[in-house]
């Protein structure tokens, strides 16, 4: 069975960077045809797709978000990160990683999440 589970800093200020880790077992990084993802949700929003990772390590971006974001892994320990800089109150949200049958940037089309992770940032 695999599992995703997300990790990082619950609090943030202000002009820094977020680096969340998505850790995943059960299952790999590599396998062919999966895409791994981080979505998040404001509060009182929508959720939002922001970016990620292919099986083969390529890596794709929401355009209002490419130039603050970077996803990369580390198969060694089965974990993808997402770093968000110059991060502003309104990135406040909870944080999701997630698993799809391929590329998707509808939130609404991948079929296995993590719990999620609050992510507040501060003025």
């Amino acid at each position: 069975q695999v599992q995703l589970v997300e990790s990082g800093p619950g609090l943030v200020e202000a002009s820094q960077t977020l680096a969340l880790t998505c850790t995943v077992s059960g299952g790999s990084l590599t396998a062919y045809p999966y895409y791994w993802a981080w979505i998040r949700q404001p509060p009182g929003q929508d959720l939002e797709w922001m970016g990620g990772i292919r099986y083969d390590g390529d890596t794709d971006y929401s355009p209002p978000l490419r130039s603050r974001t970077s996803i990369s892994r580390d198969t060694s320990k089965n974990q993808f990160t997402l770093h968000l800089n110059s991060l502003t109150p309104e990135d406040t949200a909870v944080y999701y990683c997630a698993r799809a049958d391929g590329l998707r940037t509808l939130p609404h089309d991948y079929g296995l999440w993590g719990q999620g992770t609050q992510v507040t940032v501060s003025s």
